[in-house]
């Protein structure tokens, strides 16, 4: 039985104007595990996990937080969550040091300087230990947003679009220090609209657009439907009918017989390019011009939609 530490069952947003901003969401997280909500900028995963950490309150549903109730013991499940938001809201006058120690006694936790200190320097940040909030650039204002999430020792933290804005040693360091949590056995769930972020981070993947979440799939099954690339050709002549010597490489006609359409994966070993062409040559098919295209995340969404409801439909 898989140990669920995250539940959340039916949790919808509709606000007191008739929006919904998100609506009805069932997902279990499990313990240790790196899950990736993947969708566009306004898709609601702010607001799911805003909901999730009690600074918006829910519509419907309930959520249980390491079997705590995250509404009426409400204390207990905070204690267990850290939240790093997008935002830079910190005390600019405070220091580094005082702003994570104060975070930490928030949250009943004792000074232990030794955690602390071990924070910091995962952080690249001790050596700024004393340094007040307002001098720091960018980049390090938000590892201290990171290092104040992290100063209570939660076992599940919320990483909210974690490195939008951010420098690409920075992006780096942060994942690197994903994995590390992940080993102590830390629970993360981040926030992100960037498909390579994902790959490289998660176990799951949810993925979530206009408010909806639209499905939940192990990384490895994700990222192979995310391979898929499309090379059209212009044809010379148009076609009323695929050639049954196409067959194996199930091309599609388009724009009545003007186009042919191949989809392939491109972190295959072979993407069959090569040998459609010489086929098309061997046949006598000539084309005028030839493209490849990479699916937008919005097209990504619509066949992960359109293969879910093809797999329940044939179940």
């Amino acid at each position: 039985m898989t140990d669920t530490i995250l539940s959340i069952a039916g949790v919808g947003k509709t606000y007191a104007g008739g929006t919904t901003a998100l609506h009805p969401v069932d997902l279990d997280i499990r313990r240790g595990e790196i899950f990736a909500l993947l969708g566009p900028n306004g898709a609601g995963k702010t607001t799911l996990i805003s909901i999730v950490c009690g600074i918006v309150t829910p519509s419907t549903g309930t959520i249980t937080v390491a079997g705590h109730d995250a509404v009426r013991d409400y204390k207990a499940a905070r204690r267990v969550l850290g939240l790093v938001p997008q935002e830079l809201a910190t005390d600019q006058f405070e220091t580094v040091l005082a702003t994570v120690t104060f975070s930490r006694r928030l949250f009943g936790r004792s000074g232990h300087a030794g955690h602390i200190e071990q924070v910091l320097r995962d952080l690249s940040l001790w050596d700024k230990r004393h340094a007040k909030i307002r001098e720091l650039s960018g980049g390090m204002k938000r590892r201290v947003l990171i290092a104040k999430a992290l100063a209570h020792e939660p076992d599940i933290l919320f990483l909210d679009e974690p490195t939008a804005g951010v420098d690409v040693e920075l992006r780096r360091d942060m994942w690197k220090l994903v994995h590390r949590l992940r080993e102590r056995g830390t629970t993360i769930i981040l926030t992100t609209h960037y498909i390579e972020e994902a790959e490289e981070m998660a176990d799951r993947v949810g993925v979530i657009t206009k408010g909806r979440l639209l499905l939940v799939e192990d990384k490895t099954a994700m990222m192979q439907k995310l391979g898929k690339r499309e090379m059209v050709l212009t044809l010379a002549e148009p076609m009323t009918s695929v050639p049954a010597e196409l067959a194996e490489w199930h091309p599609a006609l388009e724009d009545e017989g003007r186009r042919l359409r191949y989809t392939f994966d491109a972190r295959g070993e072979r993407t069959g390019i090569p040998s459609l062409l010489r086929r098309l040559q061997e046949l006598d098919i000539a084309f005028t011009d030839l493209e490849t295209f990479k699916s937008s995340l919005e097209d990504i969404f619509v066949d992960l939609v359109e293969g879910r409801r093809a797999e329940e439909q044939a179940a």
